[in-house]
């Protein structure tokens, strides 16, 4: 809610006879009360001047989060994501893996492709050893930094 609005309505409640406005929007909810018993009947005391009082807007709840399940550390040398794409395991569909699990790789090698922004990207080994597990599935969309293989 902007600050011309929220003065706008502190204005109409301390120039009215509403002791208590309360508005809730999809940014948050502001209350405004009047200061002084409303329960009083007749002006108040010379003493004591209206005040308006104003609770800041709540924030939203923020979403609950999304924590991946706790996993044991796997053993060996990972092999990362280094874009956001779609992976896939062979360079066209109905061809051969570029690796499978066992297969012996040389760093440099073609381990997958990453498709991002219609072009595929031959993603490479960056270490040498053996094919222990392949985290994603073919066609399945990867974050950057995400793990792909693990090697032994």
């Amino acid at each position: 809610m902007d600050l011309r609005k929220l003065k706008t309505l502190i204005d109409l409640v301390s120039e009215s006879n509403i002791h208590e406005l309360e508005i809730t929007e999809a940014e948050g909810k502001v209350r405004i009360v009047k200061g002084g018993s409303p329960a009083a009947s007749g002006p108040a005391p010379a003493t004591m001047t209206p005040a308006t009082t104003l609770v800041a807007p709540a924030p939203a709840p923020a979403p609950p989060a999304q924590t991946p399940p706790v996993e044991d550390e796997p053993a060996g040398k990972i092999i990362k994501s280094p874009m956001v794409g779609t992976f896939y395991r062979a360079a066209s569909p109905g061809a051969k893996s570029f690796v499978e699990v066992g297969s012996q790789i040389k760093e440099g090698e073609p381990v997958c492709i990453i498709e991002a922004m219609k072009i595929m990207n031959e993603i490479e080994a960056d270490c040498s050893g053996k094919i222990a597990r392949i985290l994603c599935e073919n066609g399945q969309s990867v974050e950057y930094g995400q793990p792909l293989f693990i090697v032994e």
